[in-house]
């Protein structure tokens, strides 16, 4: 890890409670996780202030990959496009401002009519009431044997038990939810 990027962490971790980032744990490991798998087209959902996506750039400057990132509010993505660029400026990203579910209904038609390819890695970390809402969209716009990783899946476990028991249940999936951080479930789309 270069220093800038380290130093850029340590400030943005200096603020974690204040944009709800992920833990230094957890944020190391899915870049374990992006790096094994030699994921190279990633969806964020959830930009916040850029502490997980740099993360994830940091594992695509490895497999030569694109982070597609979604946030609803600008003032917070601004944040994060200045980190992605003084860090990353070699990485492609592709920030997208607005409601999540909208911007994957957008996707999902771009997909179809051919103008990009489908996602075999997506992160969720946004509005924990819309997560199931987030993945019936996601189904459609991933490969097979992608993996989406959903954080806060134990400290808010009453907004995304419906998201737990749809991807539990769901026979084209297979999941695991891991006490670490606030609570991380992996499912691979089989």
């Amino acid at each position: 890890m270069s220093e800038l990027l380290e130093n850029t962490l340590l400030e943005l971790e200096k603020t974690r409670s204040d944009f709800w980032n992920l833990d230094r744990y957890c944020a190391n490991f899915l870049n374990i996780l992006i790096k094994t798998k030699n994921a190279k087209n990633i969806l964020e959902i959830g930009t916040s202030n850029g502490y997980s996506g740099l993360w994830i750039l940091e594992a695509l400057s490895y497999t030569k990959g694109k982070l597609t990132t979604i946030e609803f509010w600008e003032k917070r993505q601004s944040i994060a496009r200045k980190n992605f660029a003084l860090c990353f400026p070699n990485v492609e990203v592709e920030p997208k401002i607005g409601s999540a579910l909208v911007v994957l209904e957008d996707l999902a038609i771009e997909i179809e009519n051919k103008k990009r390819e489908k996602f075999d890695f997506v992160f969720i970390d946004a509005s924990k009431k819309e997560y199931l809402d987030y993945f019936l969209l996601v189904d459609k716009i991933i490969q097979k044997n992608a993996l989406i990783v959903a954080d806060n899946i134990l400290s808010h476990k009453d907004k995304v038990q419906n998201y737990i028991d749809a991807l539990m249940a769901d026979k084209n999936y297979q999941s695991q939810i891991l006490d670490i951080g606030s609570g991380m479930m992996f499912s691979i789309r089989k």
